[in-house]
């Protein structure tokens, strides 16, 4: 019978992976890969697209704001814009400065108040020394979303919305701060990376979008599946950072030897977790290793062995 994980508890790496003499996380903690998932707030909404309708009940206000959307765009989306969203879940996985896996958290689970994931965020960013963030698509929507939560709720971050520059955390250019894949894939909006995170997931034979897609959270916020929506910002952020990985690999700064290294000990991780973790175990059973064959050759291959 599998043990429930407690909603404080978080996922760390291996046992045996621990180094009793690593100095403190701040020191150690290079890298942040995050993925965040949001819901529209319908009082806002309301108030600001829909002040003739003071009537409507928070979920109607986003409902006839979507269908304003659509309409608005020939039918293309009904994405509310990230303005009028707020963080419901923030998966982080710390990363080290050789770039394996440490551990893996979200954040205010199991209640998910948007106030209290956005300052944990912050303050745990500052608390671990500022590591440089990685995400996808983060420097059009995540990062975003968080900094504007900030202001919401009046929480002062001076490390991040201060410098001059290029060093200037929030310089576009500034990959020490944030590193947004996407950006760094699409050659800083040059190119349109069509088929986004799932895509790159998908070439490197691990599970990209499973059950839960981005366009269900709202839907899933609503129904009361909170849970079900936390799961699927940590699985997220594994592709994230298997994506990270290969980025770092054409870029040269690590080999795709080492690289084939850090999956492996992932992949230990999340047999590992998956112990505790429905989610990590749905993950594990779509997750395949990619192999160096050639074009007429299936490049991925399934090792449930490790």
């Amino acid at each position: 019978m599998r043990r429930r994980l407690r909603p404080s508890a978080t996922l760390r790496l291996l046992p045996e992976a621990a180094d009793a003499k690593h100095p403190a996380m701040a020191e150690r903690v290079a890298f942040l890969v995050l993925d965040i998932e949001t819901v529209a707030d319908g009082r806002l909404v309301q108030r600001v697209r829909l002040p003739d309708q003071p009537e409507l009940s928070p979920a109607a206000a986003v409902a006839a704001h979507r269908q304003q959307l659509l309409e608005s765009s020939n039918g293309r989306s009904d994405f509310v814009p990230h303005t009028f969203q707020v963080p419901v879940s923030v998966a982080v996985a710390k990363i080290a400065a050789d770039h394996s896996l440490i551990e893996l958290k979200t954040l205010d689970r199991p209640r998910f108040r948007p106030q209290v994931i956005t300052r944990t965020f912050w303050r745990g960013w500052e608390k671990l020394g500022m590591p440089t963030l990685v995400t996808f698509n983060g420097r059009f929507f995540d990062l975003p979303v968080m900094e504007l939560a900030a202001f919401r709720y009046g929480i002062s971050v001076p490390d991040w919305f201060g410098g001059k520059g290029y060093d200037a955390p929030r310089n576009r250019f500034n990959q020490k701060a944030h590193l947004d894949l996407q950006d760094l894939l699409g050659n800083s909006g040059a190119v349109h990376m069509n088929g986004g995170l799932n895509l790159c997931a998908q070439l490197l034979g691990k599970p990209g979008k499973m059950g839960t897609k981005g366009d269900m959270v709202q839907e899933l916020w609503e129904k009361g599946e909170h849970l079900r929506i936390d799961d699927y910002c940590q699985c997220d952020v594994l592709d994230t950072y298997f994506t990270f990985l290969r980025c770092l690999v054409i870029q040269g700064t690590i080999s795709l030897d080492r690289e084939h290294e850090l999956v492996d000990q992932a992949k230990r991780w999340i047999e590992l977790q998956s112990q505790v973790n429905p989610a990590l175990a749905e993950y594990l059973r779509h997750f395949r290793h990619w192999q160096p064959h050639g074009d007429d050759d299936d490049p991925f291959v399934s090792r449930h062995d490790g």
